[in-house]
């Protein structure tokens, strides 16, 4: 295999276990058991036994992830390194592996630590062009969360090699495929720098391959360890004949360190808990033991140790302990990379001087100290190699280095620690104010000590500030301690054009000044407080929040603890975290001017106030959603024949187009309810409306992704004073609450009917009789939809919130908002309470008639002698002349029985009803005309008139104020 072609005859009895085990059966030879454990796999069958274990684990986690096999696509990164540490290292490997593999189908792959592929060679080029991109073109992503099981995801999460064939793929379009993959480590870490892939088709698979890309990856690793400096490599060679020395290993035999195996025992999120612990322990330059503990509970020993290499090169090595792991015997296969040997045949063919080993007999890794290393030891004198193996754990090498490099490197670790953590806290909320304490909180203490930050008060309010150096205010202030006297939140905030803030505003940049003690622009500013402020701190940085041209505020940064100054990094850190800051900002900003600028929308085309009537007493209230306002609305609506409509409604989406649409059709479902409609018919027209509304739009841009009405749901009731009856219509709306006198709550069952919108459907009325003194309880389903509870479980709570007929409707709504509404509200509530009342019947009187002329003049003197008795002899002649002109239509132009009722409310309503369904016109007669001019009188005399329709006919109705003067 190694030197020639691969043969295909391998394949009937090629062991495909990388790991040492039995072969499974069915995985030769085309893959016809794995197909059909695939197939079974996806159906949500059991294939226990019939795969093996780290597919069938690939397996689940892809399909956990929501991964699908017909997935032909794979995310791709345009921002990958091609020409890093890891591809220079590789690439003359894989030139020399192309050239071996010339003339085969081998797709040979080189892919980071996240799986991003960055270098491809080919066995054959005509067989590469007949690839896909995914396959051919370096810079797609192979990691197992997004490409299922492949070669390159698995050795990620296995992190050993590999082998995948055929059906073992998770995507079809690789189920022709086979490959076997192996990791490429860190020669000083131990940790996995990016993974080295064979892909190849399905039956030319061969054990003769693994052996090759073992040794493709060991020499890329090589050559990694040769991309180290003259430092780092003397440091290495003296640790590794340390390790030696104090394992009696003879020369050439490896040299234990332990880093591999660690890496393979530990998860990468502990590796890296020691690494960055490790790191510390090098800046700190002192012989030291620390217990870490793991993410999984165990604890692990990190002994640190300074170290000289052969040069004279100082540096400190940090080496692990794990409890339970027992050393490797000599003869045991060490870790591959790190031989001395192979160090000194990597560098010298280069022409690279090398460093002189010191003698095993005395270790120069740790002085004179040459035994195993453990906390808080001595230096003693220089013993002799003790017996293969050293008793209790073996420790494993972490990292080694150089203390001043250390601390760079720790220092830049902790800043990007920072920034990452920065774009995590800062920016969760809309809030501007909240996101400035974000920033303050992330700054402290890492950065800074205290933080202070002023911004202008048109930012507060969502809006651009003109001059932001002139009006601003202090909206953060945050600190190690309390007692720091800066100005408090909330105060005017004056900058003098030489203070470090001010020019930093008008530089756009960060300003530094090390030593507030000779900050002339700073201590002139007040110079009273200034001089108490230098007894809590000592350095500042003055950094502008600025984010797409606009101008929010200024941050300070003030050092106190520390008596090192703010240095340039320092600024450059604060800059970045700063402006990062100011985009939340901004962001949040351009929120609040547009939610309030919605909501304000929204609350102009809401009722702003209930009108006067005595069949209901009504209260209501509105609780916009935190995140965005949406189109809930009510309106109570007092109709003919003193019936009052109550009406919810609520339109899907949030935002302006949502508020505005509410708007319109609160208005059209308003002007529905006064012409008298049932509420069956209110929602037929509204439906209409809803479905003209949207197709008008989607002519305006056919091309708009549904900014249109997608639907509304809306409950119509109408209560009847005199006879106690509600009828009400609801399309696709949650049902009202009906709470009756003796506290008992029930949820009438109305037919659901069809959203707004659907058009066409019909809508179906129901009527109801609700007892005096009963409350009606009209909501939107912002009130019981919650995610972390169940509808019916809110329902409950409105049920026992509801149970107390006794309070009036205002601690009603109160009582509900508090015991059943969620505490953080994704949607708009809307909510309508209206305790019932009856119009006694005394103040109702009624008249039936048979359509006779004759019997006019009696219904006039029986409609006097009724004012009468009501004490209306004031307005007595005005609603008898009423009376007599729309009994005198009725009898002309009607038919069946006349019935007239007085209804003495507010005003006096005059009511004359028919068996016609014939409307009246108003119209101007002529002057030769002989009719025409009763409704005329009839509209001249009332202050409203008009007509609704019945079961058995209509109703004329006209209604007059009790003061005559009116």
């Amino acid at each position: 295999m190694v030197e020639g072609r691969i043969n295909p005859l391998l394949v009937r009895w090629r062991v495909v276990r990388s790991d040492g085990g039995p072969p499974q059966v069915g995985l030769v030879r085309g893959g016809t058991g794995p197909t059909h454990a695939r197939e079974r796999f996806l159906q949500g069958e059991s294939v226990e036994g019939g795969v093996r274990s780290p597919i069938q684990d690939s397996w689940r986690r892809s399909r956990s992830l929501g991964l699908s096999p017909d997935q032909a696509e794979l995310p791709y990164r345009e921002d990958f390194d091609s020409d890093g540490r890891l591809a220079r290292a590789a690439g003359p490997v894989l030139d020399r592996l192309q050239s071996k593999f010339a003339g085969m189908e081998m797709n040979i792959s080189l892919a980071d630590g996240n799986g991003t592929v960055l270098q491809r060679r080919f066995g054959r080029a005509s067989w590469a062009r007949s690839l896909p991109d995914i396959q051919r073109a370096p810079g797609f992503v192979f990691a197992e969360q997004v490409a299922g099981t492949n070669g390159i995801g698995l050795a990620l999460a296995e992190r050993r090699l590999i082998e995948v064939y055929g059906a073992e793929h998770f995507a079809e379009r690789s189920q022709s495929s086979a490959c076997c993959a192996l990791p490429v480590r860190d020669p000083l870490s131990g940790g996995i720098e990016g993974i080295l892939c064979f892909g190849y088709p399905r039956a030319f698979a061969d054990p003769g391959l693994l052996p090759v890309i073992r040794g493709a990856a060991a020499a890329i690793e090589r050559r990694l360890l040769g991309q180290s400096s003259e430092r780092e490599l003397g440091l290495l060679r003296a640790y590794t004949e340390a390790r030696r020395a104090r394992f009696g290993e003879p020369p050439g035999t490896g040299d234990g360190s332990g880093a591999e195996e660690l890496s393979q025992l530990l998860h990468p999120r502990d590796l890296a808990i020691l690494r960055e612990k490790a790191a510390e322990l090098i800046s700190g330059a002192r012989r030291v033991a620390v217990d870490v503990h793991l993410s999984d509970g165990r604890r692990v020993t990190l002994l640190s140790r300074p170290m000289t290499s052969a040069s004279g090169t100082q540096g400190v090595v940090v080496e692990a302990v794990l409890p339970g792991h027992s050393p490797l015997p000599v003869d045991t296969p060490r870790q591959r990379f790190a031989i001395p040997r192979q160090v000194e045949e990597l560098l010298s063919p280069a022409g690279r001087a090398t460093e002189p080993v010191a003698p095993p007999s005395r270790s120069p890794a740790y002085g004179d100290d040459a035994t195993t290393p453990g906390p808080a030891t001595t230096p003693g004198p220089a013993t002799t190699p003790g017996p293969a193996t050293t008793p209790g754990p073996a420790p494993a090498l972490v990292l080694l280095g150089e203390p001043g490099v250390g601390e760079y490197a720790l220092a830049a670790r902790r800043r990007l620690e920072l920034l990452s953590e920065a774009s995590a806290r800062i920016g969760t909320t809309l809030d501007v104010r909240r996101t400035a304490e974000e920033l303050a909180e992330t700054a402290v203490p890492r950065l800074a000590d205290f933080v202070t930050i002023d911004l202008a008060e048109a930012v507060l309010r969502g809006e651009e500030s003109a001059d932001p150096g002139r009006e601003l205010r202090r909206t953060v202030v945050h600190g190690i301690r309390a007692d720091c006297p800066f100005h408090p939140v909330g105060k005017r905030v004056e900058l003098w054009p030489t203070t470090p803030q001010s020019r930093s505003l008008t530089g756009g940049r960060a300003v530094l000044e090390p030593d507030l003690q000779v900050a002339v622009g700073w201590l002139a500013q007040d110079p009273e407080h200034t001089n108490q402020l230098l007894a809590h701190v000592h350095s500042l940085i003055a950094v502008p929040l600025v984010a797409r041209g606009v101008v929010l505020g200024v941050a300070s940064f003030y050092r106190s603890r520390d008596p090192a100054p703010f240095g340039d990094d320092d600024s450059s850190l604060a800059q970045e975290l700063a402006t990062r800051a100011a985009l939340c900002m901004d962001n949040a900003r351009r929120y609040t001017r547009e939610h309030t600028m919605v909501l304000a929308l929204q609350r102009s085309l809401l009722p702003h106030g209930v009108p006067e009537q005595n069949a209901v007493e009504v209260a209501h209230c509105y609780l916009p959603a935190e995140s965005a306002v949406g189109g809930d609305w009510y309106d109570v609506i007092p109709l003919s024949g003193t019936r009052i409509g109550l009406i919810v409604g609520d339109v899907v989406g949030h935002g302006l187009h949502a508020a505005a649409t509410m708007g319109r059709l609160r208005t059209a479902a308003r002007s529905f309810a006064e012409l008298d409609f049932s509420p069956d018919e209110v929602l037929s027209h509204l439906d209409d409306l809803v479905v003209r509304l949207d197709r008008e739009e989607g002519r305006e841009d056919p091309t708009a992704d549904s900014i249109g009405i997608i639907g509304a749901t809306c409950l119509y009731a109408v209560y009847d004073p005199t006879s106690q009856q509600c009828t009400m219509a609801r399309a696709g709306h949650p049902p009202p609450a009906l709470v009756h006198p003796d506290g008992t709550v029930s949820f009438p069952d109305l037919p659901a009917g069809p959203p707004l919108g659907l058009g066409g459907l019909p809508f179906e009325a129901a009527e109801f009789h609700v007892p005096e003194h009963s409350q009606l309880v009209l909501y939107t389903d912002g009130l019981i939809e919650d995610r972390q509870r169940d509808v019916d479980v809110a329902l409950d709570h409105l049920r026992l919130a509801l149970a107390h007929p006794d309070r009036p409707p205002e601690d009603t709504c109160k009582a509900v908002l508090d015991g059943v509404a969620p505490a953080h509200p994704g949607d708009d509530i809307a909510l309508l309470v209206a305790r019932t009342h009856t119009l006694d019947p005394k103040r109702i009187a009624g008249w039936d008639l048979a359509a006779d002329p004759a019997l006019v003049g009696q219904v006039r003197a029986s409609v006097t002698r009724q004012l009468t008795d009501w004490g209306l002899d004031e307005v007595a002649f005005t609603v008898e002349l009423l009376v007599s002109e729309l009994v005198t239509n009725a009898v002309r132009h009607a038919t069946g029985p006349i019935r007239v009722r007085l209804l003495h409310d507010r005003t006096l309503i005059c009511e004359v009803s028919d068996t016609s369904s014939t409307a009246p016109h108003l119209r101007r007669a002529a002057s030769m005309d002989e009719g025409g001019r009763g409704l005329f009188l009839v509209a001249q005399l009332a202050q409203a008139w008009g007509a609704r329709y019945t079961p058995e006919g209509k109703v004329i109705w006209a209604e007059c104020p009790l003061d005559a003067a009116a």
